[in-house]
């Protein structure tokens, strides 16, 4: 079955402990309804730095990574069912981008 990296951007950070706790409480259940879909729960990532052959960007450029996924789907409108039920998009407004991952 076909590999989907789900990189993140963007979204609202919380910020008191029952926001915290709200937030990760949405990603067990999302994470949960996957099942064994999900690969890699992956991570939230730190500041970005992009590295092109024009230079070199701190902060990752204009919508930089917020973390990281990898899920498994039978195809890419299956990858992009996953996707829009995610946390990042239905409470926290950021948005999923998904690549397939080719086995080499």
């Amino acid at each position: 079955m076909p590999k989907y990296l789900f990189v993140y951007h963007g979204g609202d950070h919380p910020e008191t402990e029952a926001e915290k706790s709200e937030a990760m409480d949405a990603w067990g259940q999302w994470f949960g309804s996957l099942g064994s879909a999900v690969i890699d729960g992956g991570n939230p990532v730190g500041p970005s730095t992009t590295v092109s052959v024009d230079g070199v960007v701190d902060n990752g450029g204009p919508n930089p990574a917020s973390g990281y996924s990898i899920i498994e789907a039978n195809d890419v409108e299956d990858a992009i069912g996953k996707a829009r039920i995610c946390p990042l998009i239905t409470i926290h407004g950021g948005s999923v981008e998904l690549a397939e991952a080719s086995d080499m």
